[in-house]
């Protein structure tokens, strides 16, 4: 294995350009580590990457969001299933497990575990999920608790149902914590995407589920009276960056016909919106946002997104589509339908704020990956 030495490779930096020794960062790919001279050379952690290359978990891992865990230094991504991964520098992922042992049987009979999201919210990992099945009348959002991202995990049951919220096909719940301390769940399938407030401990409503069904805001697509129709939205995503709040959404047909599945953003300077889109428009509607990523030749159907931010600032999407392959034998394009893969790229923010992915689709050629801290990644 190679071993690369800092001080060395800053010296000829420092010497033969224009960049400041302060802001040097390396970058190796997955076959290569730090030696241990590198971490007596400076007090100061030194920012690495991993070379990746899309998908970066050639597995199915549908719906995928993390959450990192500050004992091991982990990432855990969960999908549906519920499904569990981890990694430490979000290219060279290791299969957990599941999150469940046996299925919860609070809805309805036969339903699985979709799209789960994970937080940390006052000292417990807390989990959303939701109970569906493909054109279930009556899908719901649950929710479990565990000490740790792999487990055990704790079903606590039912948070509530489609037609006790008044929402039709209530699934892909996510959670966002303000900086107030106050917690919000926004979710909704192509039926109207919604937002409540949680308890301070996210395990139940602020006030009560009947104040939630008055009060819960529409915040993207059309009002959940209106039928199915993919020219809205699902999984809802949020960030907060400098004073604006990001709503990730994915419109389109996700999972057969046209597969035309793409992921957008809007944003607002409140949390309950409303959001606009870059030319303005509310996504209250249809067919709005700003399209960030579509289909390529490489990956179709592509969306359902969480958002990670590396330390060295930069924002991630990690997000799922179909691979395409070449059959040389028959010279044919071919898509393996069995499985959603794990792909991630980095969001790019113009001047104004608004982000973007290069290009417009997902990558497919070798880069470098997030920047971590070195002791992170060093026994990659």
């Amino acid at each position: 294995m190679k071993k690369i030495h800092l001080g060395l490779l800053i010296l000829l930096l420092c010497s033969c350009s224009n960049v400041p020794s302060e802001t040097i960062s390396v970058d190796i790919s997955s076959e290569e580590v730090f030696s241990e001279e590198t971490s007596s050379i400076s007090q100061q952690p030194e920012l690495v990457s991993v070379k990746y290359e899309n998908p970066v978990y050639d597995h199915d891992f549908a719906d995928p969001s993390y959450v990192k865990c500050e004992e091991d230094g982990y990432y855990y991504m969960f999908a549906t299933g519920p499904k569990i991964i981890k990694t430490k520098e979000l290219v060279n992922y290791e299969a957990v497990g599941s999150a469940f042992e046996s299925r919860p049987t609070w809805g309805t009979a036969g339903a699985g575990v979709w799209a789960p999201d994970v937080q940390y919210i006052n000292g417990q990992y807390v989990m959303y999920y939701s109970l569906s099945k493909w054109d279930d009348p009556n899908p719901g959002i649950g929710i479990a608790t565990a000490s740790h991202p792999a487990g055990p995990w704790e079903d606590k049951g039912k948070l509530f149902l489609s037609k006790e919220i008044g929402v039709n096909n209530s699934i892909d719940p996510m959670v966002f914590q303000d900086d107030d301390g106050k917690v919000y769940m926004v979710w909704g399938s192509f039926r109207g995407n919604y937002m409540i407030e949680l308890s301070s401990d996210g395990l139940s409503f602020k006030n009560s589920l009947e104040d939630a069904k008055e009060n819960k805001i529409l915040v993207a697509g059309c009002p959940t009276e209106r039928p199915l129709d993919v020219a809205t939205y699902e999984g809802a995503y949020i960030i907060k960056k400098d004073s604006y709040y990001y709503l990730f959404l994915s419109n389109g047909q996700c999972c057969s016909g046209a597969y035309s599945y793409n992921l957008r953003v809007a944003r607002s300077t409140s949390i309950t919106g409303p959001y606009l889109d870059k030319t303005g428009a509310d996504v209250c509607g249809v067919d709005k946002g700003t399209t960030i990523i579509n289909a390529s030749s490489s990956f179709i159907a592509v969306g359902h997104n969480s958002v990670v931010q590396d330390d060295a600032g930069d924002y991630w999407t990690l997000y799922h589509g179909f691979k395409k392959s070449f059959d040389r034998e028959t010279y044919q394009e071919t898509v393996d339908y069995s499985k959603r893969v794990l792909l991630m790229d980095k969001l790019i923010f113009d001047e104004d704020g608004w982000p973007s992915v290069f290009g417009g689709i997902p990558s497919s050629n070798r880069k470098s990956g997030p920047l971590l801290y070195e002791q992170v990644i060093a026994n990659v």
